[in-house]
């Protein structure tokens, strides 16, 4: 195991790619577009080795993420405790007994289960669960389940139109002008979480051909863009949405956003990944509110010293 961890960069995004096609259950969190967003909030680290891409944060404070690749075909049981310090470089180790891994799904856990059934310590962590919703469900809006969520979208439709378009390359600036409006008007310069995902909206969308898969929506309205929702592939059925920004005064802004990018750039999909709600109320009950089919529950990982 010869490799350094170095900070995630869009140079080896190739070798990324090999190991995030090769990775059984993908979540939104770590897709190289989420990765290089948060890069610098959290330091996030990689280094490759052995047919995995081993992942950790160093803000605030070291901590390993589930490695990348595919979990069926390495060796875990050859991996000694030397091996594991050495691989995480002292991320995430406790008291030099166990490591501590965050944001690790279900589908790992299970694997680890049946391989360390002993050394295994696992905690629900709800707020990182990601939502999942049927496409059509989104794109419809069927029955009167979601009735309210209708009539919000036909009064935005009605006062402003049906104006849709994808993203490319030639909106960026206004998607981020959009972005730096929203954030004035929320006073992202209080919030160091607001500040620190409107940072990750800038990165992505400024290297917006770097990344494989991703799609774009825009709503115009009296001659200017009012919302606009980024999403990216996850695999053959889910498309996951990363943002979604829309301006105050435009009532019914969210809903129409929300269901014409499931309706466009969904048409493919059957899933829809909405992402996490950070154990913020608010943001779980409007999560709920579209009421999602599934989740993609992932957990918090002691493994102790064998």
């Amino acid at each position: 195991m010869t490799s350094a961890f170095a900070p995630v960069n869009l140079e080896r995004r190739a070798d990324y790619y090999i190991h995030w096609t090769r990775t059984s259950r993908r979540s939104l969190d770590y897709t190289l577009a989420n990765l290089w967003g948060w890069q610098e909030y959290y330091g996030l680290e990689w280094r490759f080795d052995d047919g995995l891409c081993w992942l950790r944060q160093t803000r605030p404070l070291p901590v390993c993420w589930a490695p990348l690749g595919d979990w069926d075909a390495f060796d875990w049981q050859a991996m000694h405790w030397t091996d594991w310090q050495a691989m995480l470089a002292g991320a995430g180790v406790e008291a030099g007994n166990e490591l501590v891994f965050l944001r690790v799904p279900e589908e790992l856990v299970r694997l680890w289960r049946r391989i360390f059934p002993e050394r295994l310590e696992v905690t629900e962590d709800r707020g990182q669960w990601e939502y999942l919703y049927k496409q059509e469900d989104l794109a419809h809006l069927p029955g009167n389940r979601f009735h309210r969520k209708k009539n919000h979208f036909n009064s935005y439709v009605k006062a402003y139109g049906e104006n849709y378009h994808n993203l490319d390359d030639s909106m960026v600036e206004d998607v981020l002008a959009l972005q730096d409006n929203w954030c004035q008007w929320h006073e992202c310069r209080d919030s160091p979480s607001l500040m620190a995902e409107n940072e990750a909206i800038n990165r992505v969308l400024s290297h917006w051909n770097c990344f494989r898969g991703l799609y774009g929506g825009s709503l115009y309205a009296e001659g200017q863009m009012v919302a606009f929702s980024v999403g990216e592939r996850l695999d053959g059925q889910t498309l996951g949405v990363h943002y979604e920004k829309g301006l105050n005064g435009f009532r019914g802004v969210y809903q129409a956003m929300n269901r014409l990018f499931a309706q466009y750039a969904g048409a493919d999909f059957t899933l829809v990944n909405r992402a996490q709600d950070m154990d913020e109320e608010g943001l779980r009950q409007a999560k709920l509110s579209y009421l999602p089919v599934d989740f993609l529950r992932k957990y918090r990982v002691r493994l102790r010293r064998g």
